[in-house]
């Protein structure tokens, strides 16, 4: 039987340190990188500058869980002054890019000013550490003095300066990279090449990002995976298909990049899923998550469940995709279901999460749930996040809790205009426009964020709601000055807003202003006219919409056969209405019902008027009987009107204005006792008050 000595302290070496030290960069040791080297220390050894290289790699937050404190690196970095190690340009870099990749970027910058000697390495680590922190603009100036101060730059400086360019709209600067890219000869590198590929995408060039990958002679799945992401971030499918067909074409290898890219891209997911089993990519789980988001974007939730359920690691990304396409069906129930399960997994769920569970509470009905979300806010801390509160207020908004509004709005302590902005906006959705003009004076007078086309359309609509067309042309004034006429929405509700302030004129001008309508302005126009009685011109409208090859939808139906309405245009409105549901497809709503039967009924074809109710898929409302009842009205027909009066009685008994329209109907056919008679059972119900609004 043999025994083995025990390590002492003292028979420890060198070697069996570096041994201790690498095992922690391949996750093979827990102890921390910094209590190894102190256990170095403290054998009288003496650590080499092969000793240091290896520290710092294990101390990465990527190889080492326990993050190195700013006072254990000036540990490290004190003895490599003593021992004289930091002669070493590489160790000292290493040392320096350990601090930028903790987020020690000012300590980062003094080690690298004291550096008696730098090489490129030296400031592509410094280039990339101020570009990962944040510091974009800081980035770019050392780049400017690393070419002052002789230093050629490195395929590597390029690529870690061109990310940036993309993101934060460089293009001159990520332009000039490019050119220097080119002079030194570092363009034909495929690093750089694709880097440049990105960028271009990033600032919507795709002719340069596609010339560049055209040139490529050697195309990396990297090459091919930049391209397709490029076409994907435009949304251009097609395009970003074509490329995958041919890569697929050239057998280069498939990665997980190539269908993450291609499902951002929207590409049919079935049979991408296919390739993803064929491959063997069944069990990378950011694929998997990837389809499991496509699946719920596009509405198969049976699939994405089943996906879901047969991964092997809980996704909170992919349970979110799944979450939030039942919160866009309103269908709370399995929200709440699905928001259980998440807690029950331990899976912090973030503002994204939640605000996509906050969009599905959209009427009253919700509110429990909305409340209940609110007080996991709280709880989790989620509420101090200014998306979280935009959510909230949106949500409040559509209860129609315009207090709750501006409570979560006071509780800000900055408010950026997204904020102003749902604010403004919920305030005039639940009804309250008054109240949202005072929030935009006290924007303009807190010396908050300038309005935006958002605030601008928010506050028009507000106008159309109280006719404040002074105020109304002041907003028009403002988009003209601040050129956001070129917004179609701004136009549609400035349409919208002159239409219903009793202006058409405006109304008509400011519609012949805009280029290439959209259906929305082509709607408010046609609205416009048949709120100012211009109905033949409405109809005008309407088919010159259809000339200009644009398809109507169930608004532009709702305008047309409201104008055929008030305009008594029966046959207009027929065709109208078979044209919705022949042509177009268009299933009606209530709404379009209500129309047509006020239309037939009006013009005396009560046989037609039935006949559409009795086939209606949906089942008419107290507004499609009360339509009927209107008519009757008109046309002094008491037999039909009690007959439809009975049918609304048993929808809502408690409606005060039916009892309005029986005595209406009954003052038309001038049968005064009736008259009484039901002005009396209104008394008797407590809807005395509805008889100042009665009609004769």
């Amino acid at each position: 039987m043999s025994i083995t000595k025990p390590i002492t302290l003292l028979s420890r070496d060198l070697s069996f340190f570096h041994s201790l030290l690498k095992s922690r960069i391949h996750g093979e040791n827990s102890s921390s990188p910094i209590t190894i080297f102190r256990d170095l220390l403290r054998s009288s050894l003496i650590p080499n500058h092969f000793t240091i290289s290896i520290l710092l790699q294990a101390s990465t937050p990527s190889s080492s869980p326990h993050h190195a404190s700013v006072d254990s690196l000036k540990l490290v970095q004190t003895h490599l002054t003593k021992s004289g190690l930091d002669r070493f340009v590489y160790v000292k870099t290493s040392l320096l890019d350990l601090y930028l990749k903790m987020g020690f970027v000012n300590t980062a910058r003094v080690l690298f000013d004291e550096m008696p000697e730098r090489d490129t390495v030296a400031w592509n680590a410094l280039i990339s550490g101020y570009s990962r922190n944040g510091y974009e603009r800081d980035a770019w100036q050392l780049f400017i003095s690393m070419l002052q101060q002789g230093f050629l730059p490195s395929a590597t400086t390029l690529v870690n300066l061109l990310p940036f360019c993309g993101q934060c709209g460089f293009v001159s600067q990520g332009r000039s990279v490019h050119g220097i890219a080119a002079k030194s000869g570092l363009e034909m590198d495929s690093q750089v090449k694709n880097a440049l590929i990105s960028f271009y995408s990033k600032c919507t060039e795709l002719d340069s990002a596609e010339l560049l990958f055209t040139e490529m002679k050697d195309k990396s799945t990297v090459s091919w995976n930049t391209m397709i992401g490029a076409y994907s971030q435009s949304g251009l499918q097609e395009e970003a298909f074509t490329v995958f067909k041919n890569m697929f074409g050239e057998r280069v290898e498939i990665s997980s990049v190539t269908i993450i890219n291609l499902l951002s891209a929207h590409v049919s997911q079935e049979p991408l899923h296919c390739l993803v089993v064929k491959t063997g990519m069944v069990n990378d789980n950011s694929v998997i998550t990837s389809l499991i988001c496509a699946y719920s974007r596009n509405g198969y939730l049976d699939s994405a469940e089943r996906l879901y359920a047969s991964a092997t690691e809980d996704s909170i990304v992919g349970l979110t995709s799944i979450v939030s396409s039942y919160a866009e069906k309103g269908d709370m129930d399995t929200v709440v279901l699905y928001f259980s399960k998440m807690r029950q997994l331990c899976m912090r769920i973030d503002a994204v999460a939640l605000l996509g569970i906050l969009h599905g509470c959209t009427n009253s009905s919700h509110i429990d749930v909305g409340m209940s979300l609110h007080g996991y806010a709280i709880k989790s801390g989620l509420c101090t996040q200014t998306l979280v509160v935009n959510g909230l207020i949106t949500m409040y908004s559509k209860f129609d809790d315009v207090e709750t509004v501006l409570f979560l709005f006071e509780q800000l302590h900055e408010a950026p205009l997204i904020s102003w902005n749902s604010v403004i906006s919920g305030c005039v959705q639940s009804g309250r426009a008054s109240t949202a003009f005072e929030v935009f004076h006290q924007m303009k007078l807190s010396g908050g964020p300038m309005p935006d086309a958002i605030t601008i359309a928010s506050l028009l609509a507000g106008c159309s709601q109280l006719c404040c067309l002074n105020f109304g042309k002041k907003l028009h004034g403002y988009t003209l000055r601040n050129s956001l006429e070129n917004e179609k929405f701004v136009c549609t509700a400035l349409i919208d807003m002159y239409a219903k302030c009793g202006n058409v004129v405006l109304a008509e001008s400011v519609f012949k202003s805009v280029k290439a309508p959209c259906t929305a302005t082509w709607n408010s126009m046609i609205s416009g006219y048949s709120l100012s009685g211009l109905q033949s011109r409405a109809l005008s409208c309407y088919l010159e919409m259809r000339e200009q090859g644009l398809k109507p939808d169930r608004i532009t139906f709702l305008g047309v056969l409201s104008a055929c309405t008030h305009g008594g245009l029966v046959e207009e409105g027929k065709i109208c209405f078979r044209e919705m549901v022949n042509e177009f497809g268009i299933s009606p709503s209530l709404q379009h019902y209500a129309l047509m039967v006020g239309l037939l009924g009006r013009a005396c074809l009560y046989t037609e008027a039935l006949s559409l109710i009795w086939e209606m898929d949906l089942k008419p409302d107290s507004a499609v009987w009360g339509a009927l009842l209107s008519a009757c009205i008109v046309n002094r027909e008491v037999e039909l009107g009690e007959y439809v009066a009975k049918k609304m009685f048993m929808l809502d008994y408690r409606n005060g204005g039916l009892y309005v329209l029986m005595s209406n109907l009954y003052a038309a056919g001038e049968m005064w006792d009736d008259v009484v008679r039901v002005r009396k059972m209104m008394k008797d119900h407590g809807y005395d008050g509805y008889l100042g609004v009665s009609q004769t």
